[in-house]
């Protein structure tokens, strides 16, 4: 569980009424903060509205609460010292925080999953035990930091099953996984799952796509190749060949057995250097439907939907891990094209070597999204 804003020990009056108006500039203050921009544009104006809020009423609070999920992600900071500056000072004087509204606020799955975090933490300070009674309400939460502290619980019953029943304790493991988003707790429960000799389909837990056509190499000489325009990129015929750095490329199929979907394009074409390749795959949609792509890649990448760019990155070998990168799209009914470009540099050290991508398909919580195709055949198609 992580700590919360203020101390347990903090003892407030749990009384819902009596708390004083938010101040007609409230409005004014939390805009003034909003407009702060990067390269410290708007600082100082937000300096002195800090400076205003931080002597706000609590009741306060719920606004400031309200304005993070519209705000910009420098703004958000400012929130969130504006909040725990009022509470903090709150608690000082020994006046009560917004304990009702506080809780209507963190029941309410439509706001910010940030903010519902913050009011959580508010109100473990005013009554730890009331509050902590809570958790097990989180488990399928929208709130990522909420739905971990109900999986946490979960597991810590687990670990105290394994002393008295495998069984018993694989089913509550089950019922974490089935909750977890954050990859450590599944790593977590998938070590407890190997440890007790049972299986766990991590892939499909986690949406990565593992059937791949792939084609290549072609040339990324002094790094020309992320720019430069090879005919997939114009239309992905899966029976064409093409010029390549060497001689004449044609699709073929590769599939991962990497419980975390790692492709390793050095399996097909070795561990060369200064080369481009493409993967591609048919993504089988139930229904139009907003889902996030997210990559981890430590070499050059552009991916493409349906025949549109979505986002790329020019730079290698910067790490590598699960969701470094996620991109919002949107997918139509039925057949969804993704084409990934993977260019690899000139660097010739050991920790360079690596050509490699993982790809999974998933809500904004990182709940997997299957395709209606979904097989673990050697195909481009799941």
């Amino acid at each position: 569980m992580r700590y919360c804003l203020l101390s347990a020990s903090c003892a407030f009056t749990l009384a819902s009424s009596g708390h004083a108006e938010p101040s007609p500039d409230l409005p004014k203050h939390i805009a003034i903060i909003q407009a702060v921009g990067v390269e410290g544009i708007g600082n100082r104006e937000a300096a002195a509205a800090f400076q205003k809020l931080s002597h706000a009423e609590p009741s306060s609070l719920l606004p400031l609460l309200k304005a993070v999920e519209t705000s910009n992600p420098i703004a958000r900071n400012w929130l969130r010292s504006a909040i725990e500056v009022i509470a903090e000072r709150a608690t000082a004087e020994g006046r009560p925080l917004p304990l009702n509204a506080l809780r209507d606020f963190l029941n309410d799955r439509e706001q910010s999953p940030e903010a519902r975090r913050l009011a959580f933490e508010l109100m473990l300070a005013i009554d730890r035990d009331t509050t902590e009674g809570m958790i097990p309400s989180f488990i399928d939460d929208p709130s990522n930091e909420l739905r971990r502290d109900a999986v946490a619980q979960i597991l810590v019953r687990a670990k105290k099953q394994l002393a008295d029943s495998d069984k018993a304790a694989a089913q509550t493991y089950r019922q974490a996984l089935d909750a977890a988003r954050d990859v450590d707790q599944i790593q977590e429960i998938a070590k407890a799952f190997t440890e007790m000799g049972l299986e766990i389909d991590l892939q499909k837990h986690f949406g990565f796509l593992t059937n791949w056509k792939v084609v290549g190499p072609f040339h990324n000489l002094e790094r020309a190749g992320f720019a430069e325009k090879f005919p997939p990129e114009d239309n992905v015929k899966l029976d064409a060949t093409y010029t390549g750095k060497e001689a004449e490329v044609a699709w073929q199929p590769l599939s991962t057995p990497d419980p975390y979907g790692k492709v390793d394009l050095n399996k097909p074409y070795g561990k060369l250097k200064e080369v481009t390749a493409y993967a591609y795959h048919e993504f089988e949609s139930a229904k139009a439907q907003e889902v996030e792509l997210r990559l981890g890649c430590k070499n050059a990448w552009k991916i493409w939907l349906n025949g549109e760019l979505v986002f790329g990155r020019d730079e290698y070998h910067r790490g590598q891990r699960i969701d470094q990168y996620k991109m919002p799209v949107e997918f139509q009914k039925g057949p969804n094209s993704i084409l990934l470009k993977l260019c690899q540099n000139e660097q010739k050290q050991d920790w360079t070597v690596q050509w490699e991508f993982q790809l999974r398909v998933c809500d904004s919580t990182g709940t997997a999204i299957l395709a209606t195709n979904r097989s673990d055949t050697n195909s481009p198609r799941e």
